[in-house]
């Protein structure tokens, strides 16, 4: 018996060996699948680092050509012309604060709709108003009232 215990004894520790062969070889070859995984996630990452920084440049570009187009379509307009157009806008559709965008006041601009909004349309005579002052004022009036001296409101 103590023969066949010797040889039960060897066959566990060839058995142990083997195990531990393999799951060395596991082990090694699951290190090499985690480096390539961590490999393509590294590229994938610098792909869409890439890809986000030509979409910023493309809006940039976008948002330039807008503005430009904008700044054509209204900055052109003098002091008589934008004193004619934010009045008429104010009188037609002050409650919308367009005139005031027209003006340079933007931060009163979204006062203007938000008011609006909020009053029910109500605040729209606001724009009433503003628009008859607009167009009562002398051009040189208007120019050193709104868009030198940078008045607001009334």
């Amino acid at each position: 018996m103590s023969e066949e215990n010797k040889n039960l004894g060897d066959k566990a520790e060839d058995a142990l060996d083997s195990a531990k062969e393999k799951a060395k070889d596991i082990g090694e070859n699951a290190s090499e699948k985690f480096d390539e995984a961590k490999e393509k996630a590294s590229e994938f990452a610098e792909d869409a680092k890439e890809a986000a920084g030509d979409f910023a440049d493309e809006a940039k570009k976008t948002a330039n050509e807008f503005a430009d187009s904008a700044k054509e379509a209204f900055g052109s307009a003098g002091g008589e012309n934008k004193k004619v157009l934010a009045g008429l806008l104010a009188i037609f559709i002050g409650s919308l604060g367009i005139h005031k965008f027209i003006l340079g006041y933007t931060k009163e601009g979204i006062i203007q709709v938000v008011a609006t909004f909020l009053t029910c349309g109500a605040a729209g005579i606001i724009g009433l108003i503003e628009g008859i002052i607009y167009l009562t004022k002398t051009d040189e009036e208007f120019y050193n009232t709104y868009q030198v001296g940078k008045k607001p409101w009334f």
